[in-house]
């Protein structure tokens, strides 16, 4: 059953964008499609609208249903809606698939107008910033000179914040959620070894599996079951499955047993049938490389300078692959500025995952502080 207050049957829209890109890398894409979803309406003064930045297996289908199943929900449906924490009715949202992505932006599995063959290997390392030039484009497309706020969870909330050191005067607020101003050593030594285990897949093809007619479906399955725990708290993980076994006994095998076992190869076989391997290398390269302090001589405060907006800054308490400490360093790094600033630390127990959850106290949050934007 689709909620009361759910936007219904949505569409995705897609805009083609001639201009040459020039990325952070030197690389340069002739042309690009961005793949995109709106809800709600543009008010008249052009002034309502917010965007949504997705994390790394996001896309742009963030609320509302491509049909009747209820299945088919986006991914941040339990926040954006009419009378929801993001209210449709007063706000004009977007959910934009990024460039590189697998969802119907330009990406490594789309042809290549120069070679006539699908990117693959060949399609360039995007960056945070990259993307921000990109979702800019679109916004003026769009009519939309200065966004009214900018959110987003994880890899979401990088692009947020990038969003306000790039484009000061475009974005009057940013709603930073679960999400750090770099990587640890620990985080960007996951993503390799996620990335190890889709490059090392005999299936890979070193990126032109395309041409083969397969997938690195055993390597894009580690991967996620890498990521997937990451994402989730000891607790939740013993909560919901404990040691329980799955047939009730020992079959002393390297089969599955434990219900956690049964559980990730889930995970993992489901992320296969829908996601691009390259685009997962992609996307954990861009999380690596964002760091908006290295050119400030590793000084976050430095690197806010030019910041103008005001800030929603939340971390989980179970969240230990962006932990609240990495949340409050942002949140130092505002204050040192003296920009307005938000900060709520949020007990849940569903670790980095807790972003996306129904959590009564954590949609409050935002609903308080968006319904305290003008527009």
């Amino acid at each position: 059953m689709q909620d009361s207050n759910s936007i219904g049957i949505v569409s995705p829209q897609s805009t083609h964008f001639d201009a040459p890109l020039h990325l952070k890398s030197g690389a340069v894409i002739d042309s690009y499609e961005l793949v995109y979803e709106t809800y709600g309406e543009l008010n008249a003064a052009r002034s309502n609208a917010v965007l949504i930045c997705h994390a790394l297996s996001g896309n742009h289908h963030v609320a509302g249903f491509y049909d009747e199943n209820p299945k088919s929900g986006g991914w941040w449906n339990n926040m954006i809606g009419a009378g929801k924490s993001i209210d449709t009715e007063k706000f004009f949202v977007i959910g934009v698939n990024n460039l590189g992505g697998c969802h119907g932006s330009t990406g490594p599995a789309s042809i290549n107008p120069r070679t006539g063959k699908s990117y693959g290997p060949d399609f360039p390392v995007v960056t945070v910033e990259d993307w921000v030039k990109t979702q800019a484009r679109l916004a003026d497309h769009l009519g939309i000179d200065q966004f009214a706020a900018i959110a987003g969870g994880s890899l979401g909330g990088m692009q947020a914040m990038q969003w306000t050191l790039d484009f000061p005067e475009r974005v009057r607020h940013a709603l930073v959620i679960a999400a750090a101003a770099k990587l640890t050593a620990q985080n960007i030594a996951f993503n390799d070894v996620a990335r190890q285990a889709i490059i090392t897949d005999p299936d890979y093809h070193g990126g032109d599996y395309y041409t083969h007619a397969v997938v690195p479906r055993r390597g894009l399955r580690l991967a996620r079951m890498l990521g997937h725990i990451t994402y989730l708290s000891d607790d939740a993980m013993a909560a919901k499955f404990g040691r329980e076994l799955r047939n009730g006994a020992l079959a002393f095998g390297f089969d599955v047993e434990f219900e956690i076992e049964s559980y990730l190869r889930y995970q993992g076989d489901k992320f296969a049938d829908q996601f691009d391997a390259n685009t997962y290398l992609l996307m954990t390269k861009a999380l690596d490389y964002f760091d908006p302090a290295h050119q400030h001589n590793n000084d976050l405060s430095a690197a806010f300078r030019a910041a103008t907006a005001s800030y929603l800054v939340l971390s989980f308490t179970t969240d230990w692959r962006f932990s609240p400490e990495r949340s409050r360093a942002i949140v130092k790094a505002l204050l040192d500025n003296e920009l307005n600033v938000s900060y709520a630390e949020i007990t849940s127990s569903h670790g980095h995952d807790s972003f996306l959850m129904e959590d009564r106290h954590y949609h409050k949050l935002v609903r308080a502080y968006m319904d305290n934007i003008v527009t």
